[in-house]
């Protein structure tokens, strides 16, 4: 396990001019140069991205997203950007953001837009024309005879471009994206370090706020205020409670009723920090947990640590996964389970960065045939779960691969539940 040297860990959130802290000049060069290499690797000219993670990687714009292909960009082989977005964004991106030199209004070809207009020929209009918009800019800067990657393999779209001679490439472009991507600069890292203290500080609130007859949606309702105040992006959570808590209730957050003897736990995901995305459960009791709630909480975290103390450079997925749970201790029986496949969400490591779900993936349904092998600078969210009679326990950390183990950037107290006294 990684030992944090002297001085090491969060900073502060202001710009100072006394000590460095998260530098996002550094960290929107290094991301576009990270894609732009590999994309010449891959041998394109040009690369369309749709997909709002792909877009903020390569431009550092802030991506609202919903509605589909109102913004899009296009990476150039000489390290250009020309970059398409809504009337009133690109407008304030021209004033804005000057290390994007070309912005140009854009012509949602895919999404909500065509969707809600109701007539072929109106879709057939404004996919023609985001694919005439982008096929001049690839002609202006000399790429338009050159193989393009794009990272939304949609049929109709890549058809489109087809029948203007555009060369394109779906399949290179994803694999570009993913590689380029995994493995985190050190901006990048410090991002995920500071998601990880806004949502200790709302882990703190729910322990102020929840008491007997609080609601759940009215304690996670506190939880998000105080994460808002911190300045993050909430884009997912939830918290949940009592019987609730095993299996995870499909409405997640609930106008339940809190009461003693409740677990509680709360699962910040896709909580964000310019961009980067959280993925951090803890646990909870409303007094003094029982003997089983407490056994159980162990086994969660013995678990969760034997997959921890797996992880380093070099070692595959499939050797990592061997660490969670077998089909005992996932309790597939219960399930009515026959696969670990279809135990989806229970005990597995995800990648974490602009998205909730980036590589690696390490998880008993896939990992054992299909391994990939761990890299420095990967970073990742570990989770288990265990039942403790009628209710159950969730527990994750945040971590970023060094190159002797693991670095756990989350620091929420793990070694027993957190009891809410009230």
């Amino acid at each position: 396990m990684y030992e944090r040297s002297f001085m090491e860990g969060t900073r502060g959130t202001q710009a100072v001019d006394w000590e460095e802290r998260i530098d996002v000049k550094r960290m929107r060069r290094q991301r576009k140069q990270k894609a732009l290499e590999r994309m010449r690797e891959a041998g394109l000219g040009s690369m369309l991205l749709i997909n709002d993670p792909n877009v903020r990687y390569v431009t550092g714009l802030a991506m609202t997203g919903g509605s589909g292909a109102d913004h899009y960009t296009l990476l150039v082989e000489d390290g250009s950007i020309v970059h398409w977005d809504t009337a009133d964004h690109a407008s304030n991106q021209r004033f804005n953001c000057p290390w994007l030199e070309d912005v140009r209004y854009a012509c949602p070809g895919l999404g909500n837009v065509p969707r809600a207009s109701g007539r072929d020929s109106a879709r057939a209009f404004l996919l023609e024309t985001m694919a005439d918009t982008v096929h001049e800019a690839m002609r202006e800067y000399g790429v338009d005879k050159e193989p393009m990657g794009i990272d939304v393999a949609n049929p109709a779209l890549v058809e489109t471009f087809e029948d203007r001679n555009v060369d394109v490439r779906a399949e290179e472009c994803s694999r570009v994206m993913e590689d380029a991507r995994k493995i985190k600069t050190r901006d990048e890292v410090e991002c995920l370090r500071q998601v990880a203290a806004v949502c200790e500080a709302g882990f703190q609130r729910i322990t102020e706020t929840a008491r007997p007859g609080k609601r759940e949606n009215e304690v996670w309702g506190e939880a998000v205020r105080e994460l808002w105040s911190h300045g993050a992006f909430v884009g997912g959570g939830y918290l949940t409670s009592g019987p609730n808590t095993w299996p995870k209730h499909q409405a997640n957050t609930t106008d339940r009723a809190i009461r003693p003897g409740d677990l509680v736990y709360a699962d910040f995901y896709n909580i964000g920090y310019l961009g980067y995305r959280s993925c951090y459960y803890r646990t909870f009791s409303m007094g003094e947990p029982t003997r089983a709630q407490q056994d159980a909480y162990e086994t969660a975290v013995d678990n969760l640590y034997d997959v921890l103390d797996r992880i380093e450079p070099g070692v595959t997925t499939d050797e990592i996964a061997e660490g969670f749970p077998d089909r005992e201790g996932e309790h597939v029986d219960w399930y009515g389970a026959d696969e670990y496949w279809e135990m989806t969400t229970n005990h597995w490591a995800h990648g974490l960065g602009l998205q909730l779900y980036e590589v690696p993936l390490i998880w008993r349904g896939i990992s054992h045939d299909h391994p990939i092998e761990i890299e420095e600078g990967m970073t990742m969210a570990v989770e288990t779960q265990e039942p403790a009679d009628r209710q159950g326990v969730r527990v994750e950390e945040m971590v970023v691969v060094r190159d002797d183990g693991v670095e756990v950037l989350s620091q929420w107290p793990v070694e027993e539940i957190t009891r809410i006294d009230y």
